[in-house]
């Protein structure tokens, strides 16, 4: 398992926002936990620093697309990217230091799989460059993706099968339980169970850690096949719930037990 860490971008700043308060059309409805002081290249040197790899850098809207290549340039290859990737912009980004480009609503149109653009995307940047962003929210006693600032659902379900179908087409998965993002509440516990029965390649969770407590019990949940994020808990972040220097220990003590590991690390 691993703590991957994180850059989210709104305004052109780092913040941490509670997700289920995205939206485009009521700004008003926004609650933010956490506006940095400091610039996304800070964030990112220091998790180089930590040899953290494969954090995230997220978009959430227009605006960010400097601090976004600040954050990159200041770690090429180190870390992933999404919000607002296509077919068309992807190489960009790639060329800009990501890692691997990530995507949601690209692929998550009018509530429905675009195929097309998902082979568009392998097309242009390859398998192995692409994560797809499943991130879900709960409707009933199952979890359905979300698109649009996690405020539209669609009508795709997380399922074994439909993970499955999206696993040949991606080297990972991003997983955000937008239901509980940024409240520090904790972790969705059915999703988790879901996901470490039905996983087949590197998958990160996000949404709800509020300490490290709760990454021991994805790290048993998951059986060590699920990565995770912490975010508005992390002192770095204005948290109270983890110390960033915790995260790290806790990291490179379970770094190297789970079960997808890239042909560089094995």
């Amino acid at each position: 398992m691993k703590f991957r860490p994180c850059i989210d971008l709104h305004d052109g700043k780092v913040k941490q926002i509670v997700g289920s308060t995205l939206s485009d059309t009521e700004p008003g409805r926004l609650t933010t936990n956490f506006c940095a002081d400091k610039p996304s290249s800070w964030y990112a040197q220091l998790y180089r620093s930590d040899n953290l790899r494969g954090g995230h850098i997220i978009m959430l809207g227009g605006g960010n697309e400097k601090a976004a290549a600040e954050a990159l340039a200041a770690w090429p290859g180190g870390m992933q990217i999404g919000g607002g990737i296509t077919p068309d912009n992807a190489n960009f980004w790639l060329e800009k230091g990501a890692s691997h480009v990530i995507v949601t609503s690209c692929v998550f149109r009018r509530g429905k799989i675009d195929w097309d653009n998902l082979s568009r995307l392998v097309q242009a940047v390859g398998r192995k460059r692409l994560v797809l962003d499943l991130s879900c929210r709960k409707k009933g006693e199952d979890y359905f993706i979300v698109t649009d600032r996690w405020q539209k659902f669609t009508d795709v379900m997380i399922t074994q099968e439909t993970l499955s179908q999206f696993a040949v087409s991606c080297d990972e998965f991003l997983i955000h339980a937008a239901d509980v993002e940024g409240k520090c509440s904790g972790v969705e516990v059915d999703l988790l169970k879901k996901l470490s029965s039905w996983v087949t390649i590197p998958t990160t969770y996000a949404g709800g850690v509020r300490d490290l407590a709760d990454m021991e019990l994805i790290n048993r949940i998951g059986n060590g096949r699920l990565d995770a994020t912490i975010g508005s808990a992390l002192d770095i972040f204005g948290g109270g719930g983890v110390i960033y220097r915790e995260a790290v220990a806790f990291h490179h003590a379970h770094y190297g037990h789970g079960f997808f590991l890239s042909d560089d690390e094995e």
